[in-house]
């Protein structure tokens, strides 16, 4: 019969930042164990549930025994298995009695064809197992295969020692009302838990599977699963917050959903002096060393109140309120200290310290790579019409809030330091934008620099990175990119790509690889660099709803520039939506592989030479569209130079059904090799539109 089983370890505190993956790592082995062993029923279903103190999983609709099997074996091939006389041999006997069949005749054998030559099979049905067993070994594999960060060997009283994450006190396996017996861990399983620490009466008694969740939130005062928790502490912060924000990153709230069974939220309050501190230095502060959770106003600004997740629930939280405000302000005063002491010290005066601060051992010092970085920089700022003074400044002193005592404490805070550094050093307000702007996009979906100063030292710190780091032999290679060359390269193909701007690719990578001149360690990545610039902008442009065969038409093409790249896809779009285009598509294509196999570059079209007439008719209809396709694509208006070339349609058709390209004049040759070379520039000025073709 098929009744609900409940497995549960209880543990010491398992670890808050790996908790949410071991609650679902250890429910999917043992979902996948039982299944793997036909003990779930077609519509059974798994609970996971993740606690500090506890890892288990509910799963309906599983079998006591599992269903007997029609089982089919081949015993051995038959030319093994008899001797010349048709009697069975010593190796027969051996299989059979292997097999646990040893009474078997060779009458009680199948034979039957096995690929080239003949087999004895044996079918008989094999009676199901008990639950337990398969219960077992599912477990000892899922334990086995947990995501752990660290291992703990620990003792038990009986003296064996034990390897899991955390010593392991009790272990729950019910199906229905009955006890599973398991033995693992140096345990035996029973239907006890533990509730809270302090909230329960101590021990919780699980009467039947289906009870757990329930019986724990009643009488032990646990909420057991991890989303649940995690949620209604999101109800209660936004409760809370009144109409604050709350700022609350989901790892942080994962982390505090893993470290609490009980949560309550309380307000707590710190002094208003500490708001002359930057905001993110206090938001760091509280968020990363007391899981604290920051509230701002409707306009981003933070309040000098917060709210914090107990896991203890009181009539008069007041203790807990005040030794919460009691530990967070030797937290906030520390951060004041490093703000006041900073500001005594300019970021220019910290230039020199840079020489001191190793870049890497092939490249050099933090001093010499922002001297690379601020001759990029202002190349970049040339090329864009931006004020190069401001940009080379800009570059000189983005590295240097890295010296400073709070950037030592909080690294996460770099570039934001040095905004507010500069600010106070009276720097341009570009310059002291820069500073944090160019480290951006930091991630997946950041934003851009939103000043042109920003965008080119941005540009030129990544580029920088890129060739340089790839230079000296240490691209990324399969999952490993430790110096986050694909963060980088993305972040420039997003500039060049959203912001429009009109540069060189082939002109960056050659004044970036200029930089490092004279380096007997660095060797010119630019080919390398490109192609992999160009598989990364595979991916963005797909991201972006482009399909591929869209996106290698225009990417194929290696473009120069960027700046236009999304009108051009746009293009091929709205010309692969035309009836005409997959026949153009084709003979696109048909023309490519012509012109490979070409003995020569075509040359130009000599009218005298168009003999037939659908190669006259071809001609006349290129020089028809030529000038309207010129001219859309002079202005940017790719979509119509593409939507232009459908009327020619009919005379390329016709140019292939009657005209033979590789005629045995070789001067006819070649003319109709020239005029097929001047159709496929005309036809790929926007894309390789043969890329197209199926």
């Amino acid at each position: 019969m098929s009744q609900t089983l409940l497995v549960e370890l209880f543990t010491e505190e398992l670890p808050p930042k790996a908790l949410a993956k071991l609650g679902e790592a250890f429910s999917a082995g043992i979902v996948a164990g039982l299944k793997s062993r036909d003990f779930l029923d077609a519509d059974s279903s798994a609970t996971s549930y993740a606690s500090p103190r506890r890892l288990a999983v509910s799963i309906t609709g599983v079998r006591a025994t599992s269903p007997d099997k029609l089982m089919r074996e081949k015993v051995l091939p038959v030319s093994v298995a008899l001797d010349a006389a048709g009697n069975a041999t010593p190796p027969l006997a051996k299989k059979l009695a292997a097999l646990g069949f040893p009474n078997l005749q060779v009458s009680d054998l199948e034979r039957a064809v096995d690929g080239k030559a003949e087999s004895f099979f044996y079918s008989y049905t094999a009676a199901g197992t008990a639950l337990a067993p398969a219960v077992q070994t599912a477990l000892e594999d899922t334990i086995g295969k947990l995501p752990i960060p660290k291992v703990m060997s620990y003792q038990r009283p009986d003296g064996d020692t034990v390897h899991f994450v955390r010593p392991v006190h009790k272990i729950i396996a019910l199906h229905g009302v009955n006890i599973v017996p398991l033995s693992l861990l140096g345990l035996n399983s029973d239907r006890i838990t533990k509730g809270h620490r302090f909230l329960s009466a101590g021990e919780v008694s699980i009467a039947k599977a289906e009870d757990y969740a329930a019986n724990l939130k009643t009488e032990g005062k646990v909420i057991a699963s991890f989303n649940e928790r995690k949620e209604q502490i999101r109800a209660a912060l936004l409760g809370k917050a009144g109409g604050d924000q709350v700022l609350m990153p989901e790892a942080l709230l994962d982390e505090v959903t893993a470290l609490v069974e009980w949560p309550v939220v309380y307000e707590c309050n710190f002094e208003q002096e500490f708001l002359a501190v930057p905001q993110e230095c206090l938001i760091l502060t509280m968020q990363t060393n007391q899981k604290y959770f920051a509230l701002t106003d409707a306009n981003g600004k933070l309040r000098s109140r917060f709210l914090i997740v107990s896991n203890l629930e009181t009539s008069d939280p007041q203790h807990i309120i005040q030794g919460n405000e009691r530990v967070v302000r030797p937290r906030l005063s520390d951060a004041k200290f490093f703000f006041e002491q900073d500001k005594k010290k300019t970021l220019e005066s910290r230039l020199p310290l840079l020489a001191n601060v190793v870049y890497h051992n092939k490249l050099g010092s933090q001093a010499e790579r922002t001297q690379r970085v601020k001759t990029l920089a202002g190349k970049i700022a040339a090329s864009l019409k931006g004020d190069i003074a401001l940009t080379e400044r800009a570059a000189l002193l983005a590295k240097t809030d890295l010296l400073t005592d709070m950037v030592g404490e909080f690294p996460e805070l770099q570039g934001i330091m040095g905004t507010y550094y500069a600010q106070h050093d009276g720097e341009h307000a570009d310059v002291a934008a820069a500073a944090s702007e160019h480290y951006q996009p930091r991630f997946a979906g950041d934003a851009l620099p939103a000043t042109l100063t920003g965008t080119a030292v941005a540009l030129a710190d990544k580029l920088e990175t890129l060739v340089g780091i790839w230079g000296i032999g240490l691209q990324p290679t399969g999952d490993r990119d430790p110096f986050a060359l694909r963060r980088h390269a993305l972040g420039i193909l997003r500039m060049l790509v959203e912001k429009r701007l009109n540069l060189s690719l082939n002109t960056l990578l050659t004044q970036a690889v200029a930089l490092f001149a004279g380096n007997a360690n660095f060797t010119d990545p630019t080919a390398d660099v490109l192609n992999f610039l160009f598989d990364r902008l595979r991916g963005q442009l797909r991201d972006k709803g482009f399909s591929q065969s869209e996106v290698e038409a225009v990417v194929a093409q290696q473009p120069d520039t960027l700046d236009n790249i999304v009108e051009r896809l746009q293009a091929v779009q709205a010309f692969a939506a035309l009836p005409e285009s997959e026949a153009l598509a084709a003979a696109n294509k048909r023309i490519t592989n012509i012109l490979k196999k070409a003995e020569a570059a075509p040359g130009a079209v000599n009218p005298s030479l168009l003999q037939e007439a659908a190669e006259q008719a071809l001609a006349k209809a290129m020089a028809d569209v030529k000038p309207e396709v010129d001219a859309a694509f002079a202005k940017g208006d790719f979509t119509s130079a593409l939507k232009t070339l459908a009327a020619l349609r009919a005379a390329v058709d016709s140019f292939f059904n009657d005209v033979m390209v590789n005629a045995e004049d070789l001067a006819l040759r070649n003319n109709r090799l020239a005029l097929l070379a001047s159709l496929h520039g005309m036809m790929n000025q926007v894309a390789d539109i043969s890329k197209l073709a199926a």
